[in-house]
């Protein structure tokens, strides 16, 4: 009997988990990546002694690794090690008033009822319910994959839904539970690295607040980078051949179904073709309009999910008061989302994420010295050239000078900055966005992109546009679907 064999465009996450599962199936699995290195979005860049991820920075819901690895025959610990980070990550609301969010729940109790008479006990309560719906969704919908708008809204979906919280705003929901700004934004603040604004996004998110309240944020020794390196590892143990620096021109389509793809060297012929690459982009520019499930009108009326300026940055010195992760929340966050979502533009006072994984990791920075990854929100599509962002990065750049009191600017000795073009050029990413589709309750579950082709056999697509949707884990959850989903269509 002949291998079936298979063809994956991307090596992302989505793309190395989906490659090896269909190698461990029994297919022949090749993994044609256009950039010089796997990863995605998650590669890695080196300067004078400094390592940068140069996107996930945050090691979350471990279990689903745990998984990952346990599908394939194998324990995670022995491609890469796990810390966990204590404090989680450090808050500052301005330079007199900070935060740090940590494994030791009574102390984050203890700020919560400092912020308001009785937050104590409604932070527990609040964490409570967010566990009740992470399970549920895990059980009962994060894992499924949804071929119909009925399947979807079926009875279940309508009682589970309510309980849920599915169908009102985050915002709204976090408010029944606190008035005051600053607890309402630690509850909310991870929407905007979902793609969305709390104010749009549905209140099942509030899952997010289990996720790094309870589970924890772990730090992957080495970076992110040494996850990626762990599952290619692991990939082509189970067969699957990688080739770099080759980008997909089109995908082969005959008599309706998906054959192959061509690329510089020619055409490399398959009997499935999976897409890890960005959704828009492979259905814009590597299919004809014929065979294009969704044209650019179902593109223009989609919510896109933010672009970001970063700012990768190797210092020569320490900054005493950065943590692993470090946060900024404006007073006015909703100008923030508002210049986002709203009305596009550069931001006047931004909300900012800044990671020194030298605080944990002496291998990422020479000794004395820091590695700071810096990152701003914005809007996709925006207009970006090299004053435009180092405009942008002076104003961010000051502000975190003086959140933490001391000089940054003048201590710079590496500095690389990248944003809307680069997200285009680099990933061939869709008006620059960093993220994929926005999480909204129009763009969630059967509402997002679909795991498999409805004009072209044997064509699948997984990574952050499709279900369940944006972030390292949920994506290893997509190739999990989409690779059940083509083991039995083979069969």
């Amino acid at each position: 009997m002949t291998t079936k064999k298979a063809i994956v465009i991307g090596a992302g996450f989505g793309g190395m988990t989906a490659a090896a599962l269909l190698a461990r199936d029994g297919l022949d699995v090749t993994v044609v990546e256009k950039n010089e290195m796997a990863g995605g979005r998650a590669r890695v860049w080196e300067q004078d002694g400094f390592v940068f991820d140069m996107g996930p920075s945050w090691y979350l819901m471990p279990e689903v690794f745990e998984s990952y690895f346990e599908s394939l025959g194998k324990k995670r610990h022995d491609y890469y090690h796990l810390e966990k980070l204590d404090p989680y990550y450090r808050v500052f609301f301005s330079p007199k008033e900070s935060v740090d969010i940590t494994s030791d729940m009574k102390q984050n109790q203890e700020y919560f009822e400092k912020l308001e008479s009785g937050g104590s006990g409604r932070l527990k309560k609040y964490l409570d319910a967010a566990e009740y719906k992470y399970d549920v969704a895990m059980k009962e919908f994060m894992e499924v994959e949804y071929t119909s708008v009925f399947q979807f809204l079926n009875r279940k979906m309508m009682t589970e839904g309510l309980k849920l919280n599915m169908f009102s705003p985050l915002d709204k929901y976090v408010r029944k539970y606190f008035k005051d700004r600053r607890a309402r934004q630690i509850l909310e603040y991870a929407m905007v690295f979902l793609g969305n604004s709390p104010h749009n996004a549905p209140a099942l998110y509030s899952i997010m607040s289990h996720v790094d309240f309870n589970l924890g944020v772990w730090y992957p020794v080495g970076g992110m980078g040494k996850v990626v390196a762990g599952m290619v590892r692991a990939a082509e143990e189970v067969g699957v051949q990688f080739q770099y620096n080759l980008p997909v021109e089109r995908i082969i389509v005959r008599d309706n179904k998906a054959v192959g793809v061509e690329t510089k060297e020619g055409e490399m012929l398959a009997d499935v073709v999976l897409v890890n690459a960005d959704y828009a982009h492979s259905e814009l520019e590597l299919l004809s309009p014929a065979h294009q499930t969704y044209p650019s009108s179902y593109w223009n009326k989609k919510v896109i999910a933010p672009s970001m300026l970063l700012a990768y940055l190797g210092v020569d010195k320490k900054i005493d008061k950065l943590a692993h992760h470090t946060l900024y929340f404006a007073e006015d966050w909703d100008l923030h989302f508002k210049q986002i979502f709203d009305d596009p533009a550069w931001p006047e006072d931004p909300c900012v994420y800044v990671g020194a994984t030298s605080k944990t990791d002496p291998s990422m920075a020479p000794e004395g010295k820091e590695n700071v990854f810096f990152l701003i929100p914005i809007a996709p599509g925006l207009e970006d050239n090299e004053e435009i962002r180092e405009k942008a990065f002076q104003q961010g750049i000051s502000q975190l000078e003086r959140l933490v009191g001391e000089s940054i600017q003048d201590h710079i000795i590496v500095k690389r900055l990248f944003s809307v073009n680069d997200f285009k050029n680099e990933y061939n990413s869709y008006k620059g966005t960093a993220l994929g589709m926005a999480h909204t309750l129009n763009q969630t579950a059967v509402f997002r992109p679909a795991h498999k082709s409805k004009k072209v056999k044997g064509l699948y697509y997984t990574g952050q546009y499709a279900h369940p949707g944006v972030g390292v884990p949920i994506v290893v959850i997509s190739s999990q679907i989409v690779s059940k989903l083509i083991r039995e269509d083979l069969a």
